[in-house]
């Protein structure tokens, strides 16, 4: 959010908590941060894929979640996703001065993945990777839920959302090229334009 000339800049920060009988969730984001990580899923390639996004997109991110892993990860990866959304929506507040538009690539020794992100207000998500993929990464992550990911953080944070990843051998590295290209395509988006003012859309809202 801008702020008239002369005033403190708007602190761009989000905080949602999520609680169901699956799980209890805690993100907190800050927009304008420096990078700063505190994360703990339960499941550690996870907290590896948020980091990535909270550096690499230089948010301060704070996420604590506590779900019934003895069941599976599903509903924990699930709801810190949905969580995550939301709070990334609420911290945007009305976009006012924002790019709107971000666009990364990132390579990952053999992977490379292509994000590009609309920040704007329609949730639509196109998402692809190579076939055959190891079906987990260690103990816990299962490959198929990085779409699912990406599906629950843009139903919430109401964002249209483009990942390709053309090529790719190492299901790590092809999961994690995309959580490094999403984290700079959404820092670019969500970086306030000094030459912008008001709400980037012709129809004055987003």
């Amino acid at each position: 959010m801008s702020s008239p000339a002369g005033a403190e800049p708007t602190r761009r920060l989000g905080r949602v908590e999520r609680a169901t009988k699956e799980t209890s969730v805690l993100v907190e984001v800050n927009l304008d941060g420096t990078g700063y990580v505190d994360v703990s899923t339960g499941v550690g390639f996870y907290d590896h894929m948020l980091n990535q996004l909270g550096k690499h997109g230089l948010f301060d991110l704070t996420v604590k979640t506590e779900g019934d892993l003895h069941i599976d990860s599903h509903h924990t990866i699930e709801d810190t996703a949905l969580a995550l959304g939301a709070a990334f929506r609420e911290a945007l507040g009305d976009k006012s001065g924002i790019r709107r538009y971000g666009n990364a690539s990132c390579p990952l020794d053999e992977a490379l993945a292509q994000v590009t992100v609309d920040l704007s207000g329609r949730p639509y998500l196109v998402h692809s990777e190579p076939e055959g993929m190891a079906p987990m990464i260690g103990s816990a992550y299962d490959t198929t839920m990085t779409r699912h990911i990406l599906e629950s953080f843009v139903a919430q944070a109401a964002i249209c959302l483009h990942v390709h990843v053309p090529y790719g051998r190492n299901a790590h590295h092809i999961v994690e090229a995309q959580f490094k290209a999403l984290a700079r395509a959404l820092r670019e988006a969500s970086e306030l334009d000094p030459r912008a003012s008001g709400v980037p859309s012709t129809k004055g809202v987003l």
